[in-house]
């Protein structure tokens, strides 16, 4: 397996835990890469997540589609970023959510049917997932009560201060669905702060 091209992954983990020369041969095992092409989905609404995916190069959007077929975005997901429906993957339950391309995008995936062999053979590991897991839990819980707490605007604000550079990779009615608006609303909080 190309170390050099997991090389990102390797340096993600060991922020929270230290692998052992060792542990990165078995952990390169267990991996695969996977191109995507923009536009092409990683997972649908309905299918079961087989992977847990970890972002080399790229950008995706994990949204919703309703009866009505409106998109309501739930996050992106950039470098050293994760993309998956954790529930599904979790459970092997058909997924709530979409998850697309929105750039050319190469991801580094574990699958469903591995992880608990990885985890055996890496046990270390098994305290690596749960720790992103929580604070992807605590980060879902903190945008819930922004969303109930603060403005649209203070909410573009923050979603601006946040995440610079996803602002500056994806369309602005994909930032307004992020936020719960439509398009002409975000130009609107974007007029008055110009003018701020």
């Amino acid at each position: 397996m190309n170390k050099q091209k997991a090389q990102p992954l390797i340096d993600y983990i060991n922020k929270y835990v230290l692998l052992t020369p060792e542990e990165e041969n078995i952990l390169l095992s267990f991996i695969r890469f996977r191109r995507y092409l923009k536009g092409q989905y990683i997972v649908q609404q309905g299918d079961v997540c087989k992977h847990e995916c970890f972002v080399l190069s790229g950008c995706t959007k994990t949204f919703y589609l309703d009866e009505e077929g409106q998109e309501h975005i739930i996050m992106f997901s950039i470098e050293d970023w994760w993309a998956s429906d954790m529930g599904s993957f979790i459970t092997q339950t058909p997924a709530d959510f979409n998850i697309q391309c929105l750039e050319h995008t190469e991801l580094v995936m574990f699958s469903y049917d591995t992880i608990e062999d990885l985890y055996a053979k890496i046990p270390k590991l098994e305290r690596f997932f749960r720790q992103i897991i929580e604070k992807a839990f605590v980060a879902s819980q903190k945008r819930i009560v922004r969303n109930f707490s603060l403005t649209a605007k203070d909410q573009y604000l923050y979603f601006k201060e946040q995440y610079p550079e996803i602002e500056q990779r994806i369309p602005q009615y994909m930032v307004a669905s992020y936020l719960g608006i439509t398009k002409e609303f975000l130009s609107k909080i974007k007029s008055q702060l110009a003018l701020e």
